[in-house]
């Protein structure tokens, strides 16, 4: 049987990416790097409760933090989040090869139910043609 772990950057990563206020903080270090002050302006909350989230994507590898005198520059680093990338793709591929054979499955019904649904009309077709030929309705069924 084979294991598949999921290693434990990985699950880091993802239970950092679990909170908004930490995505949103990515999403402004994805525009270039700035302080923690500047990171913290949009939110309310104190200046801890943001130190807190950024320990959070620090420890996950998401973030790097560094110290310029009084500047404390935060930058986002990329290779977390392409960890994250590949083990979505694998899923991605699963799930895409999956819904085409469904696509496909569901094809081959609608094709057999539109040559069933042929057939039939065809058959009243021709009892139809009969009766009129012969003026009565045929009574074999």
């Amino acid at each position: 049987m084979v294991k598949y772990e999921i290693p434990d950057h990985l699950s880091e990563t993802f239970a950092a990416l679990a909170d908004p206020t930490r995505r949103a903080i990515l999403a402004r270090l994805a525009l270039g790097e700035t302080s923690v002050t500047e990171l913290a302006a949009p939110f309310e909350m104190s200046m801890p409760a943001v130190s807190k989230h950024l320990k959070v994507l620090e420890r996950a590898g998401l973030i790097a933090r560094g110290r310029e005198a009084q500047w404390r520059p935060c930058r986002l680093r990329a290779r977390p989040l392409q960890d994250v990338s590949g083990w979505v793709e694998h899923y991605r591929r699963f799930w895409e090869q999956s819904l085409d054979r469904l696509d496909d499955y569901i094809r081959e019904l609608t094709s057999r139910d539109a040559k069933n649904l042929n057939s039939k009309n065809s058959k009243s077709l021709d009892l139809k043609s009969k009766e009129k030929k012969h003026g009565r309705k045929d009574r074999r069924r």
